[in-house]
């Protein structure tokens, strides 16, 4: 049972996400420029977690945020309802000209040494334009809802979202709930206006209402401003650095209690190595490592996050919660899309060493 955090037992909602939704266009292993075909994958980093949690993990879930009312926004809704995800929207008006738009993220799958390659149109995305004040957060918490969570992607989206987080983690706190937050620093997205400076400034007082977060070292760093030692190059495997780092953080923010990260060496687009760790309150949990035979990389790390706070929410042990958000990513890298077509029971299998012999 994890002691440092304190988890409402009863809620309507196990869980709710604020963050943007968007889509997420695949060409496989052919490049966009070359493309003349591509599937499509509703996403959003903040909404996976919500998605994998309800449909593999069997918990109730709720999802804040944008949606436009046109046809890709459709799309969208349909598939957040498909994953039995109970929408909270801002509705906004699809002019036709200039939006306001639902993202969209285009990502190849690369091939053995040539990697993926992602880039964005968020162009006039509907997300950015929330405010506060856009949602009625007494009504979202007024039945209970056990956790809360956003992420640095939708933070970064403009200078309204950052507070829109502030707002909605200020009203999860005062209803009782965890609240967590994934650093996910993009500095594609914070160069836009104000780049990493702009970003500690705001970052550092959402991470402020924060119990439980997610990033790796790099995201510290970037995100934070959280000066890591220096050290010689090591594998992406070593938690040195990460563990290093802890003492600080926790230093400048007090009410962290639990902090985790995946551990990634990609040795080719289709072969990893993959591992998690987790800080709590002083004492630390590393996973098993396993090699990935990966289909699709979008989405491990919040398949991770998924799993992990599942674990949490559930009472399991630190050690069996860092297993299931590890084995939870694992399984997800090896599906199509960015959420979860894993079975909870997949997932404890591979925690506890499963294998990829056939399950009869």
């Amino acid at each position: 049972m994890v002691s440092v955090l304190q988890i409402n037992d009863r809620a309507e909602l196990d869980f709710v996400s604020l963050g943007a939704l968007n889509h997420r266009v695949d060409s496989g292993i052919i490049p966009f420029s070359k493309a003349t075909e591509w599937h499509v994958h509703p996403s959003g980093g903040e909404y996976n977690v919500v998605a994998n949690l309800a449909n593999c993990f069997r918990l109730r879930t709720g999802m804040v945020s944008a949606m436009v009312d046109y046809p890709i926004g459709d799309l969208i809704s349909e598939r957040v309802r498909a994953m039995g995800v109970q929408p909270f929207y801002k509705h906004f008006q699809h002019n036709g000209v200039n939006g306001p738009n639902m993202a969209t993220i285009y990502s190849d799958r690369g091939y053995g040494v040539r990697a993926p390659v992602v880039f964005y149109n968020r162009a006039n995305e509907a997300a950015a334009q929330l405010k506060p004040g856009d949602f009625d957060w007494p009504a979202i918490f007024s039945k209970g809802v056990r956790w809360f969570h956003s992420g640095g992607i939708f933070a970064a989206l403009s200078e309204t979202t950052g507070e829109v987080i502030i707002e909605g983690m200020k009203a999860a706190r005062k209803s009782g709930a965890v609240v967590s937050f994934d650093l996910n620093y993009r500095a594609k997205l914070w160069n836009i206006w104000g780049g990493a400076e702009r970003a500690q400034n705001i970052i550092r007082r959402i991470v402020e209402n924060v119990d439980v977060l997610v990033g790796n070292e790099e995201d510290m760093q970037l995100g934070l401003g959280i000066k890591g030692p220096e050290v010689a190059q090591k594998s992406k495997l070593d938690t040195g650095t990460f563990i290093g780092m802890i003492d600080q953080v926790v230093q400048e923010f007090p009410n962290i209690k639990v902090v985790a990260t995946t551990l990634r060496e990609v040795h080719s687009t289709a072969h990893h190595t993959w591992g998690a760790v987790a800080w709590f309150g002083g004492k630390t949990f590393v996973s098993p490592t396993c090699e990935l035979d990966v289909y699709d990389r979008v989405g491990g790390g919040d398949g991770f996050a998924a799993g992990f706070f599942y674990g949490l929410l559930t009472g399991e042990p630190e050690q069996e919660a860092v297993n299931l958000g590890w084995a939870h990513g694992a399984l997800l890298t090896t599906f199509p899309g960015d959420t979860t077509m894993a079975t909870l029971e997949q997932v404890r299998a591979f925690a506890k060493g499963g294998s990829a012999r056939i399950q009869r």
